[in-house]
């Protein structure tokens, strides 16, 4: 290091450091020239090279992705190379190259049967873009070292490409059905609302009659509290017992006539009530046509509150290409006589969507089961089947059917038998005349219907019954005279 030393006061500034400053100065300036020089030579030799992309906006399913590589370079291009990277970056795949000293391009993906086509040498386009197609994409850009004319030079960019998936199925459903009616105990009620096939998760809310449900979110119940009972949902209010309850006096009363008699069977709604004759249900020679009872749906007032909590949970469930199925649930306390005819809808909404997905459901209780015998006119001996075809109403959720037999028990010696088919298999003539109820019912309501069985006599079993009675009528007037003949002949002997 080269330095001069100041001079005190009234001292002179030596000749020989002024000659060093200014040849230490020069040196410095030529060192200063020579180092601009050689980095002017070589950037003329290797020159430069900037690659950008633009950030793609997330694109749907079908549609067509453009991704754009962006370079500036004064040297000679050598190639364009696209990559996708997998498995979180430790693996590239080539897609797509193009070589500039060939003017040439040519895909990698056989499989994909030349998906990927060159718009401009640093853009490709992805046509019907698929779920497998989102991830990370880097464009590599290659030049010629203008020293050795033999070296490449390399940069690189990258972009991600998001790909949406809109939901392809919703659907609804009652969880744990078919169930029963229950008219004194409060049972909780769940709907779930399957989503299947959204990218990314779609978001899912319930409505009933067109207005969006105020909701309490909670935790998905493992198995451990499902065999406990309802977890995580706050106790619903305890029932009141009472000795009497006016609902059932008057039940009660309606089956009696005024002068204590007991009363036929009833219907909801008499002036509307099913007649003999009517269509769809014609009085056949082996069928009666009786009226429906329809249990009450009505619940003590004091059971239920008119403002119920509803409790919101969902799970998302992670599918093989990529999607998401979501099961939402909402349960609450179910209140027949307000939630029967109540209309729920599962919504979804999803970027993918221009509009919200709806699927719609009726809570209905299950009215009018129209009844099938076969066949219509019965014989002794012959197989019958009582089925149920269908209702007057839609009815959700599924009901749950139960075979009984007015006064005693069924054929094969049971209670009842569950099932919408009841099968008696070679019915004897001490069935004729027999009533046989079916009570469909769901956590709404209940219903019974009432057939009855007629027997007609069996004309074929009839004529093998008189042939036997008749060969053995034979069979004792042969035997008879046989022994009139031993007689006469021990007579004679004697």
């Amino acid at each position: 290091m080269v330095w001069v030393t100041q001079p005190g006061r009234g001292e002179q500034l030596n000749a020989d450091g002024v000659w060093d400053l200014l040849r230490n100065t020069w040196k410095m300036t030529v060192f200063s020239l020579c180092f601009l020089l050689c980095a002017d030579l070589l950037d003329l030799a290797v020159g430069y090279l900037t690659v950008t992309i633009e950030q793609h906006p997330p694109v749907v399913v079908g549609e067509t992705a453009t991704l754009k590589c962006n370079f500036k370079t004064d040297g000679r291009l050598r190639e364009i190379v696209w990559f996708r990277v997998m498995e979180g970056g430790t693996n590239k795949q080539k897609i797509f190259t193009y070589d500039a000293m060939f003017n040439t391009n040519y895909s990698h993906m056989e499989d994909y049967r030349r998906r990927e086509d060159l718009v401009y040498q640093s853009t490709v386009r992805l046509p019907e873009v698929r779920i497998a197609d989102n991830g990370l994409y880097e464009c590599h850009v290659g030049i010629y070292d203008r020293a050795t004319r033999e070296k490449v030079v390399l940069a690189s960019g990258n972009t991600y490409l998001t790909v949406y998936a809109p939901p392809h199925s919703i659907s609804m459903m009652a969880a744990e059905t078919p169930a029963p009616f229950s008219r004194y105990q409060v049972q909780n009620f769940t709907l779930v609302c399957n989503v299947s096939g959204g990218k990314p998760a779609p978001v899912v809310y319930f409505k009933r009659d067109g207005e969006p449900i105020e909701i309490f979110h909670y935790l998905q119940p493992t198995e451990a509290d499902d065999s406990r009972g309802t977890a995580g949902m706050r106790g619903v209010r305890p029932l009141i017992s009472r000795d009497l309850d006016d609902t059932k006096l008057q039940k009660s009363r309606t089956l009696l006539h005024q002068d204590g008699r007991p009363a036929r069977l009833y219907t909801e709604s008499p002036g509307r009530g099913r007649t003999p004759g009517a269509a769809g249900h014609e009085a056949s020679p082996a069928t009666e046509v009786i009226p429906e009872t329809v249990v009450s749906r009505e619940f003590p007032r004091w059971a239920l509150s008119t403002d119920p909590l509803y409790y919101f949970s969902a799970r998302q469930v992670p599918q093989s290409d990529g999607s998401v199925e979501v099961q939402a649930r909402i349960t609450w306390a179910l209140n027949p006589q307000l939630d029967n005819d109540a209309l729920f809808s599962c919504e979804v909404k999803h970027p993918a969507l221009t509009m919200p997905m709806v699927t719609e459901i009726t809570l209905a209780a299950p009215k009018g089961p129209k009844l099938l015998m076969t066949p219509t006119r019965a014989k002794v001996g012959d197989t019958v089947r009582i089925s149920v075809q269908g209702f007057q109403n839609e009815v959700f959720p599924e009901p749950m059917f139960t075979w009984t037999r007015v006064g005693g028990r069924l054929l094969d010696g049971s209670d009842k038998r569950d099932g919408k088919e009841l099968v008696l298999e070679r019915v004897p003539a001490e069935l004729n005349g027999s009533m046989y109820r079916c009570t469909a019912q769901n956590p709404l309501g209940s219903t019974d219907t009432h057939t009855r069985l007629i027997v007609f006599e069996n004309p074929s079993m009839m004529k093998n019954t008189q042939n036997q009675n008749n060969a053995a009528a034979r069979v004792d007037a042969l035997g008879l005279m046989v022994t009139a003949l031993i007689f006469t002949v021990a007579a004679e002997l004697t």
